[in-house]
């Protein structure tokens, strides 16, 4: 994802020197899931990237029409490729069939990079949202357009999916010595989990399965040609061909996705030594979880900074005296000449947007994709439906309302950030303030959403387009309303380290319309406790 966290982890090839690539995809697919929806989730972490809603109308094309490319990350213009006949509607990463496409970059081998090529990952993924209506199309179209004009990005990870399946696609190009790319792409079965978080997840993979397996048919002589690898085919792995591996590599991304499948399904200890030193078993692709996995659930995962497990973020001195589960960046630090890593949880301060997409077919045909839509850090964010079918983007979410440099207070990423930004310094403190605000919003979003399934087959689709959209703008007012408002309470309540006290529902004043003595919030034992240990007893009292 754009302009990623700069991590520098010793020997780690795939991470060095460039960009930390810090995306996260979790999947989830029909029979995993409680209601029979697929759902699929997406993180955009990025240092630079300001949160907002993209959206593409489609509509019928002249012959000759040409479509421009410009590369998602940087601005920057690569060319032009003649346009189709139809394109479809495009609402962010879904589109209005339903199909959504998410990824997560790995890098790999850096002499595969080719910049000669036109389409980009970004560029990919919402051109193939224009002309696919089911991953399978979508598939064809992404390998077909890397091949015609050339893949501009390096390694990445594609999560492709509509109502009735989900699919992981890896692709790396071919460092310009041959056109387009070579990939990988696994259907997950239906009642399993998967996801992917910026290091390739397909190793071994069936070469006969035509079913549900695809790949390039060079996938394997390419490797070989350039010395990637010798074995047996059916030995070959394209996560260790094509995407060099350390053990920080596994920890900062695969341990993402280890930690969604540790919440669901029993046994995954056995994969911490993959996780935390690249060693043993890789972990597999796909696991079938011990109990259905909900939408609700997969919004409370994107919030996930590995509480419960080995690398939990709240349990270390680096959590401070309000146990907060960030770190500041870079993500490596020095002490005494030794290197050091900061974990990467799935929760990150620097996310511009995520989703969780929740395609399912027995919805009315309108409301057939339903992207819950997110901006800034996904902990704190509320996740607003925006349905599949709708013809305008609510202003709080839309492009223009705002930038990362221009604060605006009517839109969504700012007023998330403002309270974001303030529990960062007070987290224990803040966040079930927070969480009941969050709560509350996403409650009353998901009854609405359930009344609206059986309201609109009663409609006919003009009047019931009409009341999704409205729906979506007025949701998002109502959000921005919200959080605004936290956000100004979190400041009084917390003010100069203090607690103001409150009485029902509101801050509470002596009799005379003065403030009551605030509690004084202090630190926690360990806090304290470290002090007197570096500093033994000079602030001891006598």
């Amino acid at each position: 994802m754009k302009m990623f966290d700069k991590i520098v982890l010793g020997a780690l090839a795939l991470m060095s020197v460039e960009p930390a690539l810090a995306c996260t995809s979790l999947i989830a697919g029909k029979n995993a899931t409680p209601d029979g929806s697929v759902l699929v989730t997406y993180a955009a972490d990025s240092h630079t990237l300001y949160g907002e809603l993209y959206n593409r109308p489609g509509g019928k094309h002249a012959p000759g029409t040409m479509r421009k490319i410009v590369e998602w990350d940087t601005g920057r213009y690569l060319g032009e490729i003649p346009e189709v006949a139809e394109t479809y509607t495009t609402i962010g990463n879904m589109n209005e069939h339903g199909l959504t496409i998410s990824e997560s970059t790995w890098g790999g081998r850096h002499e595969l990079e080719d910049t000669t090529g036109i389409m980009d990952y970004g560029s990919l993924i919402y051109v193939t949202l224009e002309r696919a209506k089911t991953p399978r199309e979508a598939i064809k179209i992404m390998t077909d357009l890397v091949n015609t004009y050339g893949y501009h990005s390096s390694g990445e990870s594609f999560s492709i999916a509509d109502s009735e399946e989900a699919w992981v696609m890896e692709l790396i190009g071919k460092g310009g010595k041959e056109k387009g790319a070579v990939w990988v792409a696994r259907r997950i079965p239906d009642d399993c989990i998967s996801g992917h978080a910026n290091h390739p997840r397909i190793h071994k993979f069936p070469l006969k399965d035509k079913e549900n397996t695809l790949y390039s048919p060079d996938v394997i002589k390419f490797a070989r040609k350039m010395g990637y690898y010798n074995g047996k085919d059916e030995d070959f792995s394209f996560s260790l061909a094509y995407g060099e591996l350390d053990g920080t590599a596994t920890r900062g991304c695969d341990g993402r996705v280890w930690s969604y499948f540790n919440r669901f399904a029993d046994g995954m200890d056995s994969y911490l030594p993959w996780i935390m030193k690249a060693e043993g078993e890789p972990m597999p692709l796909w696991v079938k979880p011990d109990r259905k996995v909900s939408l609700n659930d997969m919004k409370w995962m994107m919030r996930d900074h590995f509480e419960g497990t080995p690398m939990d973020m709240t349990k270390d001195v680096g959590a401070g005296p309000y146990a907060v589960p960030y770190r500041w960046r870079p993500m490596t630090f020095k002490v005494d000449g030794k290197e050091y890593l900061n974990e990467r949880a799935i929760a990150t301060q620097q996310t511009g947007f995520s989703f969780v997409s929740q395609m399912n077919s027995a919805h009315p045909e309108l409301m057939r994709g339903i992207l819950w839509f997110g901006v800034d850090d996904a902990n704190t964010c509320v996740y607003v439906p925006m349905y599949s079918s709708i013809t305008s983007i609510p202003h709080e979410f839309a492009q223009g309302n705002g930038d990362l440099l221009t604060l605006s207070w009517d839109a969504a990423f700012w007023v998330t950030s403002y309270v974001a930004n303030q529990a960062y310094h007070q987290y224990s403190k803040m966040i079930d303030d927070i969480r009941r605000v969050q709560k509350a919003e996403e409650d009353t979003l998901e009854n609405e959403v359930r009344i609206f399934l059986t309201e609109v087959p009663a409609l006919d689709p003009d009047a019931a387009r009409s009341l999704l959209n409205d729906h979506s703008a007025l949701a998002s007012r109502r959000y921005v309303k919200r959080y605004k408002d936290l956000g100004d309470y979190l400041l009084v309540k917390y003010m100069d380290g203090n607690i103001k006290k409150e009485k029902d529902g509101k801050f509470e004043r002596t009799p005379e319309g003065m403030p009551v003595s605030p509690v004084f919030g202090g630190y926690d034992d360990r806090y304290y406790r470290s002090i007197v240990n570096e500093i033994g007893d000079h602030l001891l009292v006598k």
